[in-house]
Order: C-alpha cells, then sequence, then structure tokens
C-alpha cells in the first residue's frame, strides 16, 4: 500500500447523495481480486453511455459528456468531493480499489457508509468527514473555480483550501499511522515477520508431529 502523507491535488465534485458502491463499480467488474484495472470501470454507468463488460475495450465507448469526471477540468483529478452517505450499498472492496487505481487519493465528505469506509483506510484511502457546511462551502469554491485544488496534509490533519482557509480534520490514531506507514493488514503482519519465524522453528521441535 502506498503511503500517505501529503498532497496538492486537483479536486472534482460527485454532488450526488447516497453513491452506492454498485455505482462506484458495477456488479459484473468484480470477477477479479486483484486490486488493479478497475480504474477505466469506475462510475461504469455513469461514465459510458453502453453497457459496459469485463475485458472491453473502453476507447471507442460512447461517454456522456454530462457526467463530472468526463469534464476536461477535472482529468487527473486525486480528490473527490462527495455528499452524504457515499459508499453505501455492498461491502465489495473493489470501491476502493477502482476510485484508488483511477487517481483518487483523498474523498471528502459529510458521512460515509461504514464497511466502505473502513474499506478505505485499508487501501491506501484517506476518507475525510467534514461537517455539511463546510463541503458546501468546497463545491461552491470547486464548481465555481476552474483548476481547483486542496492542499491535504494528514500528519497536520488539515486542508488548506487556495484562499488560504485552514481546515482541521479527524482521523483514527491508528488509521493515520498506517496510512503515513503505507501498512495495510498484511504489510501490519510482516512488521512482526522475525516473531513469526521465532515462533514457526519453535513449534517445530515443541511439536514434530504437526510436520511429519
Amino acid at each position: 500500500m502506498n503511503p500517505f502523507r501529503k498532497l496538492d491535488g486537483l479536486v472534482a465534485p460527485m454532488d450526488r447523495a447516497n453513491v452506492d458502491t454498485d455505482a462506484i463499480i458495477p456488479k459484473q467488474f468484480l470477477k477479479s481480486i486483484k486490486r488493479s484495472g478497475f480504474g477505466p470501470n469506475l462510475f461504469d454507468e455513469w461514465r459510458y453511455l453502453d453497457v459496459g463488460q469485463p475485458g472491453q475495450d473502453n476507447s471507442g465507448r460512447p461517454r456522456n459528456p454530462d457526467f463530472v469526471l468526463n469534464q476536461a477540468r477535472y482529468q487527473g483529478a486525486q480528490i473527490l468531493l462527495a455528499r452524504d452517505n457515499f459508499g453505501c450499498g455492498s461491502s465489495r472492496e473493489h470501491a476502493p480499489w477502482a476510485l484508488e487505481d483511477f487517481g483518487f487519493r483523498v474523498i471528502i465528505g459529510p458521512s460515509f457508509a461504514d464497511i466502505f469506509f473502513n474499506n478505505c483506510f485499508k487501501n491506501g484511502l484517506l476518507p475525510i468527514k467534514l461537517d455539511a457546511a463546510e463541503v458546501d462551502a468546497l463545491f461552491a469554491q470547486c464548481l465555481g473555480t476552474g483548476g481547483y485544488r486542496l492542499n491535504v496534509d494528514l500528519e497536520t490533519q488539515t486542508i488548506t483550501r487556495p484562499d488560504g482557509k485552514v481546515i482541521p480534520f479527524s482521523v483514527d490514531p491508528f488509521r493515520r499511522e498506517c496510512l503515513l506507514n503505507g501498512w495495510d493488514d498484511i504489510g501490519l503482519t510482516l512488521r512482526h515477520a522475525d516473531k513469526i519465524r521465532e515462533f514457526e522453528a519453535r513449534r517445530r521441535i515443541e511439536q514434530p508431529w504437526l510436520f511429519a
């Protein structure tokens, strides 16, 4: 998992409440358990005017010109502004995989579905909860300003707007440490690799019948 410390990134506004995981990555694309390759089908039913299928070449598919991520001003965005209850629906981990593979590292919104919120931290995404009024102000500035960027600093737990206003946010200390160091669940386990090897070696001596 890639560490996250600071990001100065372009912002894209997803001005919809209750965006569920089937909208984030539709069910037909869940056949792979690899964490990569899902970005081209992120928000597939909204980005394209036809029905996408796994393995399809997306380069020739008709795109929805009204969908926010198809608009030129938001190309390369790494920060997604969201509304209430983002990531609701099924618990598929493919949703944060698709968002991260597309290029997003931060999602800012007033509330998130619990399982999606937890899965983001496990996959290198930083979901930030802010008061609805703060989110409204960010949407207004983003929609009214071309090339709108935010500076997100996980070390200081602050968001800095282009006008200089600093917005503090809170993150669970354990999750913060994991993101800062790039530790997913496997990475956390491998921190104790020496102790695991010592345990296995000792068990071979004390319980050799298990290895016969």
